[in-house]
């Protein structure tokens, strides 16, 4: 598909597809400003629909029986006087192999494909927005930006496992790490908001949303992550149990029979917050559920905020310093009950909030939320993977000379 427009505005179109959804967002060359973005939901069924938002306004689409080719064909034709140079696709797992962003072609497509053994549920899908786009835009550049590219500075000695060897070296059985888009984003922006250079700044970065990890950022990299080889492993999320006596499957299985891909769909759909509770693994329905005396919202917020004030001494490991503790996503950006419960078990570091830059999120003090007698400054930053995804697939688009993996 061609678009010829005598006076078009340039942009670039970052694509996440799931297996029945794809999201996008089109970025303007010039500025970072969001020009158009979209959600498909429910594709491939009758329901499936496509909503278009524009300059504030949403549009809601019936696109019944929908593909994802329907879905980004659709959202093209409201692209107007907008011209795409290329496309930035979000690529959850990249194995070993990727260490940075890849222009797409034949060889690094096959890779993707080869690492959908660590990520079956999200590889696949991510490849079928790849595929949309090649057939309609063949001539456009499309690169891809891995969600493990970032911590892939790990040390060995942070993302080996203690089991026999060759499992690493034969089956590539190691931690990994995910949502390295938003813990680079969101490090990069603490380091301008405390004024250092990101390669003097160590940080741990907190991305809280229905999924949740904390990364431990020195100097600019990634060097430790609660998550492991898949986005099941560390903290207590909205349907993820985290991390769980690795004894457990078998322990169930010999109890109740159950099979082994049944117990790891519980661990990862129906445990978490949602189980906890019995309730919701949705962090401000559970909020106000607790305030009305739900005994078991109260519990589930209580698990999650101490196993996260765990995961953040535990991090402090891989670092000299913490210049910032930098909560993100969903509940780290809007829940000020999170933070403070999490604060609250970190006395020992000498860390405490200032209750009012809290409660409106740091938006009145430039992201700033702790107290002034915190020895560890605590902010605020919204995350945004999709501009980060932007900034990447520009930066190898722009190059004649691409890198490889």
């Amino acid at each position: 598909m061609e678009i010829n427009l005598p006076n078009a505005v340039e942009c670039l179109i970052v694509i996440n597809c799931g297996s029945s959804s794809l999201k996008f967002a089109v970025f303007s060359l010039a500025g970072e400003t969001v020009l158009l973005k979209g959600l498909a939901e429910r594709l491939d069924r009758p329901d499936a629909v496509l909503t278009l938002t524009r300059d504030g306004r949403s549009e809601v689409l019936a696109i019944p029986w929908g593909s994802h080719h329907t879905a980004l064909q659709k959202s093209v034709a409201e692209l107007g006087d907008l011209k795409p140079c290329g496309f930035g696709h979000r690529i959850v797992h990249g194995g070993e192999r990727f260490t940075r962003s890849a222009l797409i072609d034949e060889r690094v497509f096959s890779a993707i494909e080869e690492c959908s053994s660590l990520a079956p549920l999200h590889n696949p899908a991510n490849l079928i927005g790849i595929r949309v786009a090649r057939e309609l835009f063949p001539d456009l550049p499309q690169v891809a930006v891995f969600d493990t590219a970032f911590h892939q500075t790990l040390p060995a000695k942070a993302f080996l496992y203690a089991i026999p060897f060759h499992y690493y070296e034969d089956l590539q059985i190691r931690r990994y790490g995910f949502h390295g888009t938003s813990h680079h984003y969101v490090s990069l922006e603490a380091a301008g908001i405390l004024g250092k250079p990101p390669q003097h700044t160590s940080l741990i970065t907190i991305h809280l949303g229905n999924g949740c990890s904390a990364c431990a950022v020195k100097n600019g990299a990634s060097v430790d992550s609660t998550m492991g080889l898949t986005p099941g492993e560390g903290l207590v999320m909205g349907t993820r149990s985290g991390d769980v006596d690795p004894a457990l499957h078998q322990f169930l299985h010999d109890q109740t029979g159950m099979p082994l891909g049944e117990i790891t769909t519980i661990l990862n759909s129906r445990s978490g917050l949602l189980g906890l509770s019995g309730l919701s693994n949705d962090m401000r329905t559970l909020s106000d559920a607790a305030r009305a005396g739900h005994p078991r919202a109260k519990l589930a917020i209580e698990v999650f905020c101490y196993r996260l004030a765990k995961s953040i001494c535990g991090l402090m490991a891989g670092l000299d310093s913490l210049d910032a503790l930098v909560f993100t996503g969903g509940i780290g950006e809007n829940s000020s009950e999170v933070r403070a419960l999490t604060v609250a078990h970190l006395k020992i570091l000498g860390v405490s909030l200032d209750c009012e830059d809290n409660a409106n999120h740091g938006k009145s003090n430039h992201g700033w939320i702790s107290g002034p007698n915190s020895r560890i400054p605590c902010l605020v930053v919204p995350t945004n993977e999709e501009l980060m995804i932007a900034r990447e697939a520009l930066c190898l688009i722009s190059l004649t000379d691409l890198p490889r993996p």
